[in-house]
């Protein structure tokens, strides 16, 4: 059987499916949910993936990611190998957990994005029983889902720190103190008013999903790529206008910090200016850990992951904390929406 081309976008958003072989389950428990969704927060940092939402079922999840560095086969080549190698150990078995590698389907405009993340987050309303459920039952099931990051969105529940809201609230438009609501009776809508003819369009996609154009350019690119039967990585398709420079992300954080661009490169026990410039310049900047290591005068790679590690267990229970990099990390997302034609 021929190999199937997967073409990769520097800073292009991906809805990602995983199923079980044979339709059989992923997850037998709570604890293989939280083992999974553990290893998802790893792959964040370790290749700096953007995750805007998640959505686990018994035997298939949905994700929609943003990969600025191009990377989606290597990121989800680490999730996928590390939760079956862990599935199968503390399960007894062998072989396969997943069919074939996973899908992935480019998606541009805001329009067929907010769509799709109503979609995804939809699912558990619509799962077994709960297709014929009364519609509060349904309201109230999808709202405490606890795997999903409906709730975070919605309000309902603590924000992950993995988890990237601000891009996909802001969407919905209006102050930000209100985008939560409106997002939340945006999704909701969708439990008495399915979208037929955009669930019809998801499932005949076979290149990516948005406007004539945006189709026209994918269906290009895999045809030439079948052509010349070339290895599809790091395609250039929106080039880099999703990523911000290193020294611009470096002076934002300086001047939220309330310090001096020089003081990254100096060692301050307990400081959180070094993590944050971690964090973002892997996430906005797309650089690997190493080569975030030389701006910020560390010695290693491994360095940086201790710092990304740190930081990220600090932002799970300091919530002053946790404000300043969800505020830094808005202001980049509208520094880069406003450079999009």
């Amino acid at each position: 059987m021929a190999r199937k081309l997967r073409v990769q976008f520097p800073g292009a958003i991906y809805h990602v499916t995983i199923r079980g072989v044979e339709r059989r389950a992923l997850f037998l428990d709570d604890r293989d949910r939280e083992r999974f969704l553990s290893q998802l927060a790893d792959g964040v940092e370790l290749d700096g993936v953007r995750v805007y939402l998640y959505c686990l079922m018994t035997n298939h999840v949905h994700l929609v990611v943003e990969t600025p560095r191009a990377n989606v086969s290597q990121f989800m080549h680490r999730l996928q190998t590390g939760y079956t190698i862990y599935f199968n150990l503390r399960h007894e078995r062998a072989g396969h957990l997943m069919q074939d590698r996973f899908g992935s389907v480019p998606v541009a405009g805001d329009d067929y994005l907010l769509k799709l993340t109503r979609y995804v987050h939809l699912n558990p309303a619509f799962a077994g029983r709960l297709k014929a459920a009364p519609l509060k039952e349904r309201v109230e099931h999808l709202r405490h889902y606890k795997w999903s990051s409906y709730p975070g969105y919605a309000g309902r529940a603590k924000p992950e720190a993995f988890v990237d809201y601000g891009p996909l609230l802001a969407l919905v438009g209006g102050k930000a103190s209100q985008q939560r609501r409106s997002y939340r009776r945006f999704v909701e809508a969708g439990l008495a008013h399915t979208d037929e003819e955009f669930v019809a369009i998801l499932k005949e996609v076979r290149w990516g999903l948005g406007d004539e154009g945006f189709m026209a350019t994918i269906r290009d690119l895999h045809v030439d790529l079948t052509r010349k039967h070339q290895r599809p990585e790091d395609v250039s398709f929106r080039g880099t206008a999703s990523l911000l420079d290193d020294e611009t992300i470096l002076a934002m954080v300086a001047a939220a910090m309330g310090i001096g661009r020089e003081a990254f490169r100096r060692q301050v026990k307990g400081g959180w200016a070094r993590p944050i410039a971690a964090r973002l310049l892997c996430r906005h900047a797309g650089l690997r850990q190493r080569e975030v290591a030389s701006r910020l005068g560390l010695t290693t790679g491994a360095a940086v992951c201790l710092q990304l590690k740190r930081l990220q267990n600090a932002l799970d229970h300091d919530g002053d904390l946790r404000r300043t990099v969800t505020s830094l990390e808005q202001q980049m997302q509208q520094r880069v929406s406003r450079r999009r034609p």
